[in-house]
């Protein structure tokens, strides 16, 4: 039973802290934009729609491509 006089205040004050956190999480912005990543890992970075792709794809048709085939490779 004596214990329990320890553990309440421990768990106000680990609350209190905890409280703490959150509220300096929200103030710096950890949760301004909560759908960017989800959305992001879904894009195709080699998505030919995007605007200036073609320029890009215009550019690198005259430099010698790596004849290995690197699975993980970007091209630039």
């Amino acid at each position: 039973m004596e214990v329990i006089y320890t553990l309440i205040p421990g768990m106000i004050f680990f609350g209190l802290i905890m409280v703490g956190v959150l509220i300096w999480a929200v103030k710096k912005g950890q949760y301004e934009d909560m759908d960017g990543d989800a959305n992001r890992i879904l894009m195709d970075d080699d998505d030919p729609m995007l605007p200036g792709e073609k320029d890009k794809k215009k550019k690198n048709q005259n430099k010698p491509r790596d004849k290995r085939n690197w699975p993980d490779a970007d091209d630039e």
